[in-house]
């Protein structure tokens, strides 16, 4: 069921640095394979866990998954069967969810006593909005494809066996595209939710003059000048 013990939540930590500082990668599709995405924490690891261990695990927990989430590049998220307790929350470290039309997804951690501790409790109303996130995570209750396309949840819904060959090709569409103006655009939108307005936009500015620094941005209005395709180099 893909459980994320602490081996897996350092992997994927590990697995999203790599992605991020390699060139030669432009987009990321995180898949759990054609049965389920993941299921959530190992409930049995955590039972054994007292206070002070998860004090320390905790940090290291959101810290593998906002690696996931700083990747300078798209991400989609890939979602079949379940996307429970951590696994919806990795999906809400990419910045786009495709999910196949029987997946579920839901932060059940209420049944258990807790509440999420890898950014649901702050991811999940960024999208969706603190009612419907606070519906969510009182209630624990599993939400169906399409009432998660309904609210934002996820993006888009295919049949279950066409999700990673449509996420593929989703991916695909980002990775001929200007690798440092898509850092910027996601550096921008996502730093700036995290601030006010005036710091937000100071932010747009500061990354929309940097890429007059690029080649990238001089092949693309060369490009557009004299109605060619333009040919990104990522620099």
């Amino acid at each position: 069921m893909n459980a994320l013990n602490a081996q897996v939540q350092r992997e994927i930590g590990e697995a999203a640095r790599e992605v991020d500082a390699d060139p030669g990668v432009r987009a990321v599709v995180v898949y759990g394979g054609e049965r389920v995405f993941a299921a959530g924490a190992d409930i049995k690891e955590m039972a054994g866990m007292s206070y002070a261990d998860m004090s320390l695990h905790s940090r290291t927990l959101q810290d593998c998954f906002t690696a996931v989430a700083r990747i300078g590049k798209p991400v989609i998220a890939a979602i079949t069967g379940y996307a429970l307790g951590g696994g919806c929350e990795l999906a809400l470290c990419a910045d786009f969810r495709l999910a196949g039309e029987s997946a579920k997804l839901g932060q059940p951690e209420i049944q258990l006593g807790i509440i999420p501790g890898a950014g649901g409790t702050q991811r999940l109303p960024r999208l969706i909005g603190p009612a419907r996130a606070k519906d969510l995570i009182f209630s624990g209750r599993h939400v169906a494809a399409a009432e998660a396309l309904a609210i934002g949840l996820v993006d888009r819904v295919v049949p279950d066996a066409e999700v990673h060959k449509a996420a593929l090709e989703w991916a695909a569409t980002f990775a001929g595209g200007p690798a440092v103006a898509l850092r910027a655009a996601k550096q921008a939108v996502d730093r700036g939710l995290e601030a006010d307005l005036d710091t937000g936009l100071e932010i747009e500015r500061l990354q929309f003059s940097g890429l007059f620094a690029t080649d990238d941005a001089k092949i693309g209005m060369t490009a557009f000048a004299e109605k060619t395709k333009p040919t990104f180099t990522g620099r």
